[in-house]
C-alpha cells in the first residue's frame, strides 16, 4: 500500500526519486499492525552474499535493544550482513532484557526466512519509546514477506519506516570507482527528536560496490558529521538514531580496502552528497515547519567551536520561534551565539540575513532596512550567517522553524 501520512504534507516536502535497483538489494514491506489505520510498518531487506555494512548510531545514554544489536553486530570496525528488518510504530526502547529477546527472536526469524545466520540479521526500529515491542507481530510476516522480495520498492521501503514524517525520504546517485559504475540508494524517516551527533532518526543506504567492511565504516565515520550530524530540529535525541550502510560488491567495481584509495574520490564525494540529502529532508520535513533555515558560523576559533555556535543557534527556541513569525531579530541570534560559551568577539560581530547585513562590528548595520528584511524573511528558505570575529574557522547548520504545529503534533502523539 502506498505512503498515506496522517498529517499535512510539509510545504517544504521535496518528491521521492525515481530509484533504480542496487545489484544484490532486494526489498520487501508489509503490515506487522502496530498502527491502528491500515499501513505498511515493516520492511525486510536482504543482501547478497559477502554484503559489507557500517554504522553510526545514537549517542543516547538509553539506547534502544536495536540498536545495542546492531553494535553488537559490527562492532567498531563495520561487519557484514545479509539481511535488515525495520519496523515503525514501537521503539522497543527503554524494555530492559525482555526487548533484547524480542531483538533476539526477530533476528532468528529473519535468519531462518532468508537463509541466513542469526548474527548476519541487523534490525531497527522507531516509534513510542517505553513498549515491548511484539515480536510475534513480526516473526509472523516476515516468510510471506521474503516471497515478495524485489529489487524495486525503494518508495514504499521508506514508507513503512515513517512515523510522524509527511512524506517519504529517499534519494539516489552514481559513481565512478576506477572506471566502473557503481549505485547508491538511500531512504530515511524522521522528522522530530534528531539531535545531535548522530542526527537522523533511521536510514539506510546502499551501493553495489565493493568496499570492505573496516574501509566503509572509516568512510561513513568520516562523512557523518557533515551530514546527518550537520541537522537539527527540535534539540532533542532519539534514543533509536541509527545509520547503516550496505556495499554489496555486485557492480564489478575493484575492491576497496581503504577509505583514502584515491580510486574512491568520486564514490566518496557522491555519497557525501547523498547523505546529505537525506539529512535536509529530515529537516524539510520538521514537525509542523514552514522554514528550512541554513546558519553558517565563520570567524570562529576552531570549527568545533564553529559547529557549536552553529548549532546552538540553530536550536534557541527563541531563533527558532522568530523565524516562524517572519521576524529577523538578530538579536535573538546574537544572543545564542553569545551563550555558546565559545570564544567570540562581541566587538567585531557581524549577521546576515541572505545578501542582506543585520548588523556589523558589534552594532546595527548603517544600512539596515526593516522593510528588506522582512520581506526577506517570508522566504520558505532563509540563510543566516553569523561571523563571530575571533579567528577562521566556520561551520553550518540546518534546520527549522518552531510553530504551534510543533506543540500540536508533539501533545497529541500518543493521545
Amino acid at each position: 500500500m502506498s505512503f498515506k501520512p496522517t498529517l499535512p504534507v510539509s510545504p517544504l516536502a521535496v518528491p521521492f526519486p525515481d530509484i533504480p535497483p542496487v545489484a544484490g538489494v532486494e526489498l520487501a514491506v508489509g503490515r506487522a499492525g502496530f498502527y491502528n489505520q491500515e499501513r505498511d510498518d515493516l520492511l525486510l531487506m536482504r543482501f547478497a552474499p559477502g554484503t559489507s555494512c557500517a554504522g553510526v548510531f545514537t549517542r543516547h545514554a538509553v539506547g534502544s535493544a536495536p540498536v545495542d544489536w546492531c553494535k553488537a553486530r559490527l562492532g567498531h570496525g563495520g561487519g557484514h550482513a545479509r539481511a535488515l528488518v525495520v519496523n515503525a510504530g514501537c521503539a522497543n526502547s527503554f524494555t530492559g532484557k525482555a526487548g533484547d529477546r524480542a531483538v533476539a527472536k526477530v533476528a532468528a526469524a529473519a535468519a531462518k526466512a532468508a537463509h541466513c545466520g542469526r548474527h548476519d540479521v541487523l534490525t531497527a526500529s522507531t516509534g513510542v519509546i517505553g513498549v515491548l515491542l511484539d515480536d510475534d507481530k513480526i516473526t509472523a510476516r516476515l516468510p510471506e514477506m521474503v516471497s515478495r522480495l524485489d529489487v524495486h520498492g525503494w518508495a514504499g521501503a521508506a514508507g513503512a519506516i515513517a512515523t510522524t514524517d509527511t512524506f517519504p525520504k529517499g534519494a539516489c546517485a552514481k559513481a565512478d570507482i576506477d572506471g566502473v559504475r557503481v549505485r547508491i540508494a538511500g531512504i530515511a524517516k524522521g522528522s522530530g527528536m534528531i539531535a545531535p551527533d548522530m542526527a537522523t532518526m533511521l536510514a539506510f543506504v546502499a551501493t553495489d560496490a565493493t568496499i570492505a567492511p573496516h574501509a566503509l565504516h572509516d568512510l561513513v565515520k568520516l562523512l557523518t558529521p557533515r551530514t546527518f550530524n550537520a541537522v537539527t530540529v527540535d534539540g532533542d535525541r532519539s534514543t533509536n538514531d541509527t545509520l547503516l550502510v550496505f556495499a554489496t560488491g555486485q557492480s564489478g567495481a575493484p575492491a576497496i580496502t581503504r577509505a583514502s584509495d584515491p580510486r574512491l574520490a568520486d564514490f566518496r564525494e557522491k555519497l557525501e552528497a547523498l547523505l546529505l540529502d537525506l539529512a535536509l529532508q529530515l529537516v524539510r520535513d520538521g514537525e509542523g515547519a514552514s522554514k528550512f533555515v541554513k546558519i553558517t558560523v565563520s570567524g570562529a576559533k576552531t570549527p568545533a567551536s564553529a559547529r557549536k555556535i552553529a548549532r546552538t543557534i540553530a536550536e534557541s527556541p527563541l531563533v527558532k520561534t522568530a523565524f516562524a513569525g517572519e521576524d529577523a531579530n538578530w538579536g535573538r541570534i546574537v544572543m545564542a551565539a553569545g551563550r555558546s560559551d565559545e570564544p567570540v568577539n562581541r566587538d567585531r560581530m557581524s549577521v546576515t540575513f541572505g545578501p542582506l547585513t543585520a548588523a556589523k562590528d558589534g552594532a546595527v548595520a548603517r544600512d539596515y532596512s526593516e522593510a528588506a528584511m522582512s520581506a526577506y524573511m517570508k522566504n520558505a528558505e532563509l540563510e543566516v550567517g553569523v561571523n563571530v570575529g575571533v579567528g577562521r574557522a566556520s561551520a553550518t547548520m540546518w534546520t527549522c522553524d518552531l510553530t504551534k504545529r510543533y506543540v500540536e503534533i508533539n501533545g497529541d502523539y500518543r493521545s
